[in-house]
């Protein structure tokens, strides 16, 4: 009986003993510590720029703050809207929180930069978005504005660091000045390998915004967090990124948005499979059709022929560590009509930040070729992002 106490007592200890552990190391994000930001929003007027993915664990940041007596003015909504349902570039209108009543205004479509009415009454803006660390994802554009706002009305902005998934390496074009739009202002690469803390960090040093001006900046860290720190994370961050594997091939079948080629909106694999119904390969096939998030899906009811990606090992692809360029070979290689292939509005050239690598993929230039003119400008990019980093 002796025994029996004894061995119980010495699983009991383990288990304490690994929980501590396990739990020492968890990557907790800034939300999850409200005693590092409370005390800087107390007796404050406060603007909210957060969506559905800005949870304290699984209550929003706006029940937390509620909760402590924060005084929350208005909320200001990204792309995809506060409950992160509405399709990629819909138009957002403005409306009211039905659960507080608070003001939701969207920061989409003409209106990306909050106004000087919209911060009427305003002593501090709190940003609270997961970011997946990609240049065309809108939710940089969206930090630039408020940024820009802030310092244009000489208001605080507060940023709730969250984890990075694709935070582990760094790939891909730098974007030229001439081909800045709502999909890439900044001249970083494709992944830039920062938490959305560190790039508003970067964004004030090196004077990025209108006129050179710089906001009133703090970033709230996240806690046992590395650059290399695997990060699943707990909801999907837009409507076409519903798991990990389609997070990490993001970067990679996004180009397919500036092409006739479908990445998959409006099937249950987006961003995990490619295709077109001229697609010559006719060994797997999809069919888009209207979902919430991809109402008015690329080839919406019609077969499509192309690659499924959605069985591929994930941690083969995450420790690839780089853009996978052989997707938009492929499917060049692929497609019948070659003048059709990139749209005629030539948005591949926003998505990648120049018109070089459309030219490239159009003149055949092998993945490696193609790779080795990005070595230049990853290298100096490097140098800029290290005086900007928090995390190793």
């Amino acid at each position: 009986m002796l025994q029996l106490v004894k061995r119980v007592y010495k699983s009991f200890f383990l288990i304490i003993f690994y929980s501590s552990v396990l739990f020492a190391g968890k990557i907790i994000p800034a939300a999850e510590q409200p005693e590092l930001y409370l005390p800087l929003l107390k007796g404050k007027q406060i603007a909210l720029v957060v969506n559905h993915s800005s949870l304290v664990g699984k209550e929003h940041l706006i029940d937390t703050l509620l909760k402590h007596g924060i005084k929350v003015q208005k909320i200001f909504a990204p792309e995809h809207g506060f409950r992160g349902k509405a399709d990629a570039g819909a138009h957002i209108k403005n409306s009211r929180d039905t659960q507080t009543g608070l003001p939701i205004i969207s920061l989409y479509g003409k209106h990306k930069k909050p106004t000087k009415a919209d911060l009427n009454g305003i002593d501090l803006i709190l940003f609270d978005i997961q970011d997946v660390g990609v240049r065309f994802y809108t939710y940089l554009s969206t930090l630039h504005y408020i940024m820009e706002a802030g310092a244009d009305r000489h208001i605080p902005v507060i940023v709730l660091d969250r984890p990075n998934p694709n935070a582990h390496y760094i790939d891909g074009p730098l974007l030229e000045k001439k081909y800045r739009s709502f999909v890439g202002l900044h001249p970083v690469p494709l992944v830039y390998g920062m938490t959305i803390g560190e790039y508003a960090r970067m964004i004030n040093g090196e004077r990025w915004l209108k006129a050179g001006k710089e906001v009133a900046l703090t970033v709230i860290p996240l806690a046992n967090y590395t650059h290399q720190s695997f990060y699943s994370l707990p909801v999907k961050p837009s409507p076409n990124l519903p798991n990990k594997l389609a997070v990490i091939l993001y970067p990679s079948l996004a180009f397919f948005e500036g092409t006739v080629i479908s990445a998959g909106r409006g099937t249950k694999k987006p961003f995990q499979l490619y295709g077109a119904p001229k697609y010559k390969v006719k060994k797997f096939s999809f069919v888009p059709r209207s979902r919430p998030g991809a109402k008015y899906p690329k080839f919406r009811g019609q077969r499509c022929y192309g690659v499924d990606l959605s069985r591929t090992d994930f941690k083969t692809q995450y420790e690839k560590k780089r853009l996978d360029l052989s997707y938009l070979q492929n499917a060049y290689a692929n497609y019948a009509d070659k003048k059709k292939f990139f749209l005629k509005n030539r948005f591949i050239d926003k998505l990648s930040g120049s018109d070089k690598l459309r030219k490239q993929i159009e003149s055949g230039v092998s993945e490696e070729e193609i790779r080795k003119s990005w070595e230049k400008d990853l290298v100096s990019f490097k140098k800029i992002r290290k005086k900007y980093l928090i995390y190793p």
